[in-house]
């Protein structure tokens, strides 16, 4: 079995953590079947070691990191693949790869585009955003 989990930097404020729990909530809706875990890379909880941890013994034996970072800075070219490599050791039959870094998908840097017209021209709903 296939388990998702999405890698955030994490922030002192319990607040910033909302937008990408939303976006494991809105997953596990779509893909009810597919194990989906959020893990942080720092000051929050769960960490990345335990995120990984619970998705393995739920039953995964494959899981797909997928960074949410704008773009691959040393974060995601330096600090991800230790943190996998930290997990491969404890898991070794268990098989960690990691996708790009979301912001760097087409449809990410499109709909960021297009939001922040709408944004900038006063159009988009704001509700929510704890801005």
């Amino acid at each position: 079995m296939q388990g998702i989990l999405l890698f955030a930097h994490g922030a002192r404020d319990p607040a910033w953590a909302r937008p990408f729990e939303a976006i494991a909530a809105q997953m596990r809706a779509a893909a009810p079947g597919t194990p989906v875990a959020l893990g942080f890379l720092e000051l929050m909880q769960p960490d990345f070691g335990v995120a990984s941890s619970a998705l393995i013994e739920a039953g995964c034996t494959q899981l797909q990191v997928v960074p949410l970072f704008l773009g691959a800075g040393g974060h995601v070219r330096r600090d991800l693949p230790l943190l996998i490599e930290q997990a491969q050791a404890r898991h070794p039959g268990v098989v960690i790869a990691a996708t790009p870094a979301i912001g760097e998908t087409e449809v990410v840097t499109r709909a960021i585009a297009l939001a922040a017209l709408d944004l900038a021209r006063g159009h988009a709903s704001t509700a929510g955003a704890g801005a």
